[in-house]
């Protein structure tokens, strides 16, 4: 036998991650609107494959949060409604504040030399500041949400790497909700300073102290105000339903 031969269902499965990307992506860049309802088949002729993939990732998307299921049939671009916001800088919050920890913990160990990641983190927030030059919003979002994962990456705990994994979809379409104040940027320029002189608790209270301004600005920005307090008010995605 000559080659090898592809498992049964491999194909399948790789289509369904190629559909589960692609979908995903729509929906960061707001291609596919909050509230908006995906009709398997007219996916499935969009990205120019059969419905069995489709159909696997828009139940894998589901499960991420990025998509919610209807009464009686189908999916839609969820809508984040303000519990929704509060809920998940909760649980981002510890989680960023310890990745910043961790990754100035191991730039201290590496010292005399400079561990590939940092490389990756400056790289990361020069694309940042280019795209914002730009003024390209998706891309400059992408870099952002990159800039934290590099964090995590640096820090060099799978653990932690896979909790923030199940957040960080949501996270990139919030950030991409609202406007990215340039005192966000610099904030994240000061967490890099600090994770590469290898300070701990400076980076995790740079990251703290950004996290919470993240928060902030994401309330204003899509409910007219900072409270984040879970308080009944309607959904600025709701009136557009």
């Amino acid at each position: 036998m000559t080659g090898k031969q592809a498992e049964p269902g491999q194909g399948r499965t790789s289509l369904s991650v190629r559909a589960r990307e692609e979908v995903r992506r729509r929906i960061v860049e707001r291609r596919y609107p909050m509230g908006a309802r995906l009709v398997e088949r007219e996916v499935a002729e969009e990205l120019n494959m059969s419905r069995v993939p489709v159909r696997e990732a828009l139940r894998a998307l589901v499960t991420e949060g990025l998509l919610e299921l209807l009464p009686h049939s189908g999916v839609r671009v969820r809508r984040l409604e303000r519990d929704d916001v509060r809920q998940l800088y909760e649980v981002w919050e510890p989680l960023a504040v310890q990745a910043s920890r961790l990754a100035a913990r191991a730039v201290a160990a590496a010292r005399p030399h400079e561990p590939a990641g940092l490389t990756a983190l400056r790289e990361v927030l020069a694309r940042a500041e280019r795209a914002a030059a730009a003024d390209e919003g998706p891309r400059e979002v992408a870099a952002h949400t990159a800039f934290h994962e590099e964090v995590v990456a640096l820090g060099g705990n799978p653990l932690l790497a896979r909790t923030v994994e199940q957040v960080s979809w949501q996270l990139q379409l919030l950030f991409g909700m609202r406007e990215e104040p340039a005192h966000m940027r610099a904030q994240h320029a000061d967490m890099f300073r600090y994770i590469a002189v290898g300070d701990e608790e400076a980076a995790a209270a740079c990251t703290l102290l950004h996290v919470r301004d993240s928060r902030a600005v994401a309330m204003k920005s899509l409910f007219g105000d900072g409270r984040g307090d879970g308080r009944s008010e309607e959904s600025l995605y709701t009136k557009s339903s």
